[in-house]
C-alpha cells in the first residue's frame, strides 16, 4: 500500500485492535495507524482536519458496534460529506445481520467484513485485508476540493 495512505482504525476492543494491526504489518503493510475507541472520536479527527493542512489519504477500518457514536452513524456522516465521502471505508465488525450488511452498503461502505469469532478464521481474515490494501489506490482529501 502507498506509504501515505494513512489507516484509520475505528475499534474500541484492544484485543481486535492488536490483532488487526499485528496481522497488517504480517501481511506487509507497514502504513501509520491512527486508532479510534469510539465513533466521536473518529468524527473529530476527520471533520476538525478537514481539509487537511496537506493533501492526505485515509482509509478507515470501521467497527459498527462502538461507544458513543456507533460505526453506520460515523459511516453515514462522512459518505454525506462533499469532501470526505472520498475516504474508503471497510467495515470490519462482528454483526452478521444481513439488514445491518445491506444497510452499510446502502450508506456508502466500499466493503462489509464479518470478523470471524475463531483465532484462526480472523488472522486470516485480516492477512487477506492486508493483501487487498497491497494493490488498492485511495484518493487524497484536500486536493482540489
Amino acid at each position: 500500500m502507498n506509504q501515505e495512505v494513512v489507516i484509520l482504525i475505528a475499534e474500541d476492543d484492544e484485543g481486535h485492535f492488536a490483532l488487526v494491526k499485528k496481522n497488517l504489518v504480517r501481511a506487509g503493510i507497514f502504513n501509520e495507524v491512527v486508532r479510534f475507541t469510539d465513533g466521536q472520536e473518529v468524527l473529530d479527527f476527520l471533520f476538525k482536519s478537514k481539509p487537511p493542512a496537506e493533501p492526505k489519504a485515509y482509509l478507515l477500518l470501521l467497527d459498527i458496534r462502538m461507544p458513543k457514536v456507533d460505526g453506520a452513524t460515523v459511516l453515514e456522516r462522512l459518505k454525506g460529506d462533499d469532501i470526505l465521502k472520498r475516504v474508503p471505508v471497510i467495515v470490519l465488525t462482528t454483526t452478521d445481520d444481513p439488514r445491518e450488511v445491506e444497510r452499510c452498503h446502502g450508506l456508502g461502505c466500499s466493503i462489509y467484513i464479518v470478523k470471524p469469532v475463531e483465532y484462526d478464521s480472523f488472522v486470516e481474515a485480516i492477512r487477506k485485508v492486508g493483501m487487498f490494501l497491497s494493490i488498492v489506490s485511495v484518493p487524497k482529501i484536500g486536493e482540489s476540493d
